[in-house]
């Protein structure tokens, strides 16, 4: 019987098809039974498209220099 704990164990070969097909099996038993582990499946395949989208992630000119130094600056380095 596959847990909660399997599945955030096992959530990246999951997504990634690289599972045994009856262990893939059991998994998606759980999932069609446990809403939790449903949610954290949602949410991580929302948060790799985001990631996978480099539109999303254009900084300004200059950004990371300052986040450095304010990280620097906040952590004492």
């Amino acid at each position: 019987m596959v847990s909660c704990e399997d599945i955030l164990k096992q959530l990246s070969e999951y997504i990634d098809d690289d599972l045994d097909p009856a262990y893939r099996h059991e998994i998606e038993e759980h999932l069609a039974h446990c809403q939790c582990c449903r949610l954290l499946l949602d949410s991580t395949r929302k948060v790799l498209l985001v990631v996978g989208d480099e539109r999303t992630f254009e900084l300004p000119l200059g950004y990371a220099e300052r986040l450095h130094a304010r990280l620097a600056a906040t952590l004492g380095s």
